[in-house]
């Protein structure tokens, strides 16, 4: 295929990189990489060995004495040089996600352009690396805080967001002075790699040292854990289940290393009697079916008053048989493929629970077979009654299935059914009532990290952290101020008199 060889995908791919070196280790085993979209064999990549994960440590050590000492808004031009590059490729990267992992053309595109986005933030917040100034109780003091580096940064990315959200942590911790270290899914490693294959031009042009970017793709059980286990790397961000967060979270506390965590989401939109339902329905439908469901933000609860819910529920029903199911690279398609047909287990196996626990099946849910579909990874979308007690309903399945919730009386009822659940990310409320809308950004209302009115969950912008709460982690990615997780913060003093005045009026004469 021609996007493979514009992007420098070979048929056999080395899985370690320092920017724009490639170690040539093939003793770990080979990963043999196919297709959602089809089935087909796409490439492979050696994975690495734990003596490359070491070399690359030392790498990004001696780097990072390098990169640190960069004025900040240097390394944003070449973050900015980082985000023109990816413009070039956008076709071609953004097919190759779609191709890699399932998601339809548009979004694949749209993931590369998030990549582009946090580029150009980056580049604005390398001058923006700001403290604060405040006053000293102390005569001829001035205190302030400021903000170091901290360090070598892991990477740690999910299959949903093969590129994205590796820049989302890359090119803030860059400007900010750190060096990373990405370790991708090893179900999307390709899409990793002509990443690194598209970084190595900037890197050679502005002799970037080896170690700044650098990429391992490997065994979770050795690799994985090494990472998490090492005391070199300060910070890890890791997008994943709650499950792999919990046991990662344990791993780097104990070590007293920092830790970003994007984990699961059990996100909901509230329709009320004041919503506007031709603006609500795109947002339910494409919060729902966007990634085939695998989204950490996609829509899981619709939380419907019950004076509309016939009416909703029908709108959703008839909405959904529209929906066009196929080969991601068709942009006629509107859903493509589960990534692989464990996650389509989960998908049949969830929907036979909610059954068991009373729940009721009104569309969809069958997995598609015959011409189109013989990777046996397509499903039809499912909407199901159910209850928000039910214990499938308070899980995270990574597929779509929209669970749909009736409520009664106050829009207070609705956030208690948002809320109770053990999770934390994204949700959204559609209604034009304003004591309604500010009821649910309130203190008392959406628990959740992120709270929207009138727009759906899924589709965040780069220029607002995101993160959740709860079981989701608490980590804050992207933008706004989180730039901060990636430094170290400081308080100065400095004494420019000629007296020493201690702190509280402590005094101390020798």
């Amino acid at each position: 295929m021609e996007f493979l060889k514009i992007l420098g995908i070979k048929e056999k791919n080395f899985g370690s990189c320092t920017g724009t070196k490639w170690n040539e280790t093939t003793t770990e085993g080979e990963l043999k990489i196919y297709s959602p979209t089809n089935g087909k064999y796409i490439a492979s990549v050696y994975q690495a060995s734990e003596q490359d994960y070491e070399n690359i440590i030392k790498t990004g050590e001696e780097a990072y004495k390098v990169w640190r000492k960069m004025p900040a808004p240097k390394r944003g031009d070449i973050v900015r040089q980082i985000g023109l590059k990816l413009r070039e490729f956008k076709r071609p990267l953004g097919t190759l996600v779609s191709y890699e992992m399932g998601k339809s053309l548009q979004e694949g595109m749209g993931e590369v352009q998030e990549m582009i986005d946090i580029c150009d933030f980056s580049l604005g917040q390398s001058r923006q690396l700001y403290g604060f100034t405040t006053q000293s109780e102390r005569p001829n003091h001035r205190m302030y805080d400021q903000y170091h580096p901290l360090g070598i940064v892991g990477i740690v990315s999910a299959f949903n967001f093969p590129v994205a959200v590796w820049s989302w942590n890359a090119m803030l911790a860059a400007v900010c002075g750190d060096v990373n270290l990405w370790k991708p899914s090893s179900k999307v490693p390709l899409s990793a790699i002509a990443v690194q294959n598209i970084l190595g031009p900037v890197l050679k042009e502005n002799n970037v040292p080896e170690g700044v970017f650098s990429l391992i793709v490997g065994r979770g059980a050795t690799i994985g854990e090494t990472m998490l286990e090492d005391k070199r790397v300060p910070l890890i961000s890791l997008t994943g289940s709650t499950r792999v967060g919990r046991h990662a979270n344990q791993i780097i506390g104990e070590r007293f290393g920092k830790a970003i965590m994007e984990l699961g989401g059990n996100n909901s939109i509230i329709i009320t009697p004041d919503a506007d339902l031709k603006m609500a329905m795109p947002a339910v439908v494409f919060g729902a079916v966007g990634t085939c469901g695998q989204r950490c933000t996609s829509t899981r609860r619709l939380i419907i008053h019950d004076s509309i819910y016939d009416k909703v529920k029908e709108s959703v029903v008839n909405a959904y048989k529209g929906l066009k199911i196929g080969d991601p690279l068709d942009e006629k398609n509107h859903v493509g493929p589960l990534i692989d047909k464990n996650a389509v287990g989960d998908f049949t196996k969830a929907l036979e629970r909610v059954k068991v626990e009373g729940g009721k099946v009104i569309f969809g849910g069958e997995v598609l077979s015959g011409a189109g579909y013989e990777s046996g990874t397509y499903v039809m979308p499912a909407v199901v009654e159910a209850e928000n007690k039910y214990e499938i309903v308070q899980e995270e399945t990574f597929a779509p299935i929209l669970y749909l919730i009736k409520y009664s009386g106050e829009v207070e009822n609705a956030i208690d059914l948002n809320n109770n659940v053990v999770q934390g990310l994204s949700s959204a409320i559609f209604t034009n009532n304003l004591r309604e809308a500010e009821a649910f950004l309130g203190a008392a209302g959406s628990d959740c990290g992120i709270a929207n009115v009138n727009i759906g969950t899924s589709g965040a912008e780069i220029g607002g952290a995101f993160g959740g709460e709860k079981e989701t982690g608490g980590g804050r990615e992207s933008g706004s101020d989180a730039w901060k997780c990636y430094m170290r913060r400081q308080t100065n003093t400095i004494n420019y008199g000629k007296d020493l005045p201690l702190a509280q009026g402590i005094k101390f004469n020798i």
